[in-house]
């Protein structure tokens, strides 16, 4: 029986790759190079700073000016510009509503830092009574490691088994099925190229958030 959900952030509840993406760019257009086109940040962003830096910026150029230091730059950018164009995916304020109407506990769990997850959830009412935030560096580890996972769960009174987690890259349901959680794969999200989210060995994939609420209905004994 499910009593929680979790989330990733990035790619699952927020489309964040317009302001991600406008760091990268700001950082390559710098450099004299071409600003990467809106359907490569679309299966890049879920990777991260340093992957949207690569996919821009030839690596002879990356060794010149130096990965930390680009990175750097970038995140100086994106700091300044959290929540220019991120926006909820649709169905998104919906289904939180729902969740927090009908008393289910939630969170997220994300690879995000936290001195850009808090800022930015903060600019957002919706996540107003998100139950838990766990970021990049809030433990030791972070996904795929299940340590986030496991933390998340307990800081919201539940056990692992008990909950599910819902994710649009394979870290996500890796680090869910190592903590026990049910895990759903967020098919609408950033998932990167080349990557098929039904090799990931989820318990389901959605392809709308609307299929994930009708889901997590069904799930939790609620009228659809």
């Amino acid at each position: 029986m499910l009593k929680a959900v979790l989330f990733d952030l990035d790619g699952t509840l927020l489309d964040t790759a317009g302001d991600m993406g406008a760091a990268a760019n700001h950082v390559i257009t710098g450099l004299g190079l071409t600003a990467l086109p809106d359907e490569v940040l679309a299966c890049t962003t879920s990777d991260g700073f340093y992957a949207l830096l690569r996919a821009g910026i030839p690596p002879a150029l990356i060794e010149q000016h130096g990965l930390e230091a680009l990175r750097d730059r970038m995140l100086s950018f994106y700091r300044k510009n959290l929540c220019h164009h991120t926006r909820p995916y649709a169905g998104v304020p919906e289904l939180l509503d729902w969740l927090n109407q009908s008393d289910i506990p939630w969170g997220v769990v994300t690879n995000k830092p936290r001195a850009l997850t808090e800022p930015l959830l903060a600019e957002l009412p919706l996540f107003a009574r998100c139950g838990v935030t766990v970021s990049a560096d809030t433990l030791a580890v972070k996904k795929p490691h299940p340590a986030p996972l496991l933390h998340a769960a307990d800081r919201l009174g539940v056990t692992a088994g008990h909950c599910v987690y819902v994710g649009d890259h394979r870290r996500d349901i890796e680090a869910g099925l190592a903590a026990g959680m049910s895990t759903l794969a967020a098919g609408w999200g950033y998932v990167s190229a080349g990557e098929d989210p039904y090799s990931w060995q989820a318990r389901a994939v959605m392809d709308s958030v609307t299929a994930l609420s009708r889901w997590l209905k069904v799930a939790f004994d609620a009228p659809c």
